[in-house]
């Protein structure tokens, strides 16, 4: 039986458009849109009779659509079972059908109408299945080439460290991850506070991937390490012709390079004054000046600052600006020292002795009891990073298996030294560089300037070599003899900073 093309079909049309209050214009579009429709679509009655088709799927089955209206569906589609929904009035969603000789997947949906089923769409999603995994194998691929790019994106200018790598679980810790994790989501200025060595760039690497900046830029600036006439060029950068020397085409400083993403400022204690008035500045208006420039840049960036310095007793003695320590100071996140979470020393001992047995190639079955008990007992002046490179120093050293109390420097073992039977001059050249930093600071009084002109080498040197060694900052740094085990804090390395 054939049904007149534009009745029933028609009528059946409108009355879907009408159940979600379509005027006659948008029954119209409706048309337009099955005739033009990719995927091929076919609807029938609840007979069985087809009352639409589109061209694509004619054109899948070869037929000329004037030729297809009307006919019981079986008579047109193979292994079709339209007619099977429009019984049953249950719906069939991806299910394999073969035409033609290909596999395809369609749906069929049966319509309703007053409770009855009334007419069904089938709709064909892939012509073929081959189709479907060409879909799969390009979306796999293009999955693979993002991560690619996300993950150079992360090693050329991003954070490198989430919150599952500061390793740890005592209640201290875990409430500044749980605060750290809260205050990521927003774009608060965060001010880092903790001694050398506890994990403030960690956490900052950390904050910066949590949070809605993840994919821009991570730019670190360790303000005790650039000297004090580049402070302005490192910071804001500078137009070509600003100053004799200057590049052709000048230059982008931190802040710009940290736009749309995240500024951290190590050690921000050690701006000098006029730099702090001009930081202010940027804070309060998010714009730079670039040296040489005519107008004022806009900027996007989120600053965390860190200082393991008290910032208030530096306002009462006139080093530190009152008005720019209330505009770091938005949230103040304190990172515990390594002695007020004892309870993770055992969980770093192994996870650093994982990093280092990778890095140095020297196996490890871990630390034995006693070599335990001390490293639990050690006050750690240096913190996470003294503990690292407390280990690192007893891997060159120990001669068994594990590491025991004989391998560690004596201030940690707490016992006298047994003879040294073979340290490598990789080592005894670190110890000895070591014990000279500390005396020249000793000598100076803790004044680095000093202690830099003493050893021969620029301040900055001086700086990025405390910053290797974690040189904690004590009163009266120890002295070791040169070639002995001294009391030697740890080397920094990202991880645990």
């Amino acid at each position: 039986m054939r049904v007149r093309r534009g009745g029933f079909t028609h009528r059946l049309l409108r009355r879907l458009a009408a159940r979600v209050g379509a005027s006659e214009r948008a029954h119209a579009m409706l048309e337009e849109a099955l005739g033009h429709a990719y995927e091929g679509l076919l609807i029938t009655d609840v007979d069985g009779n087809i009352l639409k088709t589109n061209e694509a799927y004619a054109t899948f089955l070869g037929l000329p659509q004037a030729d297809m209206i009307g006919r019981h569906v079986t008579e047109v589609v193979e292994n079709t079972r339209m007619h099977i929904v429009a019984k049953t009035g249950v719906p069939e969603i991806a299910q394999l059908q073969k035409i033609r000789g290909h596999e395809m997947i369609c749906h069929r949906i049966p319509i309703f109408e007053s409770g009855k089923v009334v007419a069904v769409v089938g709709k064909v999603m892939f012509r073929d299945v081959d189709d479907l995994f060409t879909m799969t194998g390009r979306f796999a691929a293009l999955k693979k080439e993002l991560e690619f790019y996300k993950n150079e994106l992360h090693r050329r200018g991003g954070a490198k460290y989430s919150f599952s790598q500061i390793v740890g679980t005592s209640a201290a810790l875990e409430r500044a991850k749980a605060l750290a994790r809260k205050v990521a989501r927003s774009d608060t200025t965060v001010l880092l506070k903790g001694e050398s060595g506890t994990g403030k760039e960690l956490f900052a690497h950390a904050i910066h991937l949590e949070s809605a900046r993840a994919l821009g830029p991570f730019v670190k600036v360790n303000c005790a390490a650039i000297p004090e006439t580049l402070f302005e060029s490192e910071l804001f950068g500078y137009k070509a012709g600003a100053f004799t020397g200057a590049n052709r085409g000048g230059k982008k400083g931190k802040f710009a390079l940290a736009d749309k993403g995240t500024l951290l400022l190590d050690e921000v204690s050690e701006l000098p004054l006029a730099m702090q008035v001009k930081l202010l500045r940027v804070l309060q208006e998010r714009e730079i000046e670039p040296v040489g420039a005519v107008e004022p840049e806009s900027i996007d960036v989120r600053i965390i600052a860190a200082t393991n310095k008290d910032l208030e007793a530096l306002i009462a003695e006139g080093t530190f600006r009152q008005d720019l320590y209330y505009r770091l100071n938005v949230l103040k996140l304190e990172i515990p020292a390594l002695r007020e979470r004892r309870e993770d020393i055992a969980l770093l001992v192994e996870a650093l002795l994982r990093g280092l047995e990778k890095e140095t190639g020297i196996p490890v079955e871990g630390v034995d009891p006693e070599a335990a008990a001390s490293l639990q007992a050690y006050r750690w002046p240096g913190n996470v990073r003294e503990l690292r490179n407390v280990l690192e120093q007893a891997l060159y050293v120990k001669g068994g298996r594990a590491i025991c109390r004989a391998d560690l420097p004596r201030a940690v073992g707490g016992e006298p030294d047994a003879e040294d039977e073979g340290p490598t001059l990789k080592v005894l050249l670190r110890r000895t560089e070591q014990d000279a930093i500390r005396r020249a600071l000793q000598d100076a009084e803790g004044d680095k300037l000093a202690a830099a002109a003493r050893l021969g080498i620029s301040k900055s040197s001086l700086y990025a070599k405390i910053e290797q060694y974690g040189i904690a900052e004590e009163a009266h740094p120890p002295v070791a003899v040169p070639g002995s085990r001294s009391d030697v804090h740890g080397a920094g390395t990202r991880r645990t900073r």
